[in-house]
């Protein structure tokens, strides 16, 4: 028996836009060395295509701002990075989904709105997933200690079963990514790669 429900499991995709992961991407140099050693990428692109004849619900959530970055009113961190090299800007080559993902067309939801770490900030992710009857989450994407944390978090809080591929996430370091991936994300969540994922979902 399947451990995972196809019709009951969501998985977001956060951060698969072109300045995180084209080669000329503006923030492409913050997860380059994760992204090439573990081939995060090509993991994602097989998970998906391992899961897309299932029931299960694929979900991007991009993060896009407007041109004068009105929405950070005082950024720090990482937002700051993003406001001060004019990544992820409406418009923009750079704010685009890659084209890895746009292959698989309706196929994904895209949910707008995301404009800072947490997916289910500003979005209707939440009542997406709810309408849909999805108890599981599986995250994939960037930046592990950002965004996926954040997300995940979010998720756990709302009442949902949480499980992170390792093999689909990137860190800024590989450092970060095994921190996160050992230490921090067993708290709260069940940790997988993809082809774990793919087993306990029957595909």
């Amino acid at each position: 028996m399947s451990e995972l429900k196809p019709d009951s499991t969501a998985v977001i995709l956060i951060g698969y836009q072109n300045d995180y992961f084209a080669e000329d991407g503006i923030l492409h140099a913050v997860i380059e060395e994760v992204d090439r050693v573990n081939h995060v990428l090509d993991n994602t692109i097989a998970m998906l295509d391992g899961l897309k004849d299932s029931e299960t619900l694929l979900i991007a959530t991009p993060i896009i701002f407007t041109e004068d970055y009105s929405e950070l009113s005082d950024p720090q961190g990482i937002l700051k990075a993003v406001k001060d090299s004019k990544a992820f800007c409406a418009g923009t080559p750079g704010a685009e989904t890659i084209d890895q993902l746009k292959a698989f067309g309706e196929r994904i939801m895209e949910i707008p709105g995301k404009r800072g770490l947490n997916a289910f900030s500003n979005t209707d992710l939440a009542k997406l997933l709810q309408d849909k009857g999805v108890t599981h989450v599986v995250f994939a994407g960037a930046v592990t200690s950002v965004c996926i944390d954040s997300s995940a978090r979010a998720a756990f809080d709302r009442g949902f079963k949480v499980t992170i591929l390792s093999d689909c996430t990137t860190g800024r370091t590989i450092f970060e990514q095994e921190f996160y991936c050992n230490d921090i994300f067993p708290i709260y969540a069940d940790v997988k790669n993809k082809d774990e994922l793919l087993q306990a979902i029957g595909s």
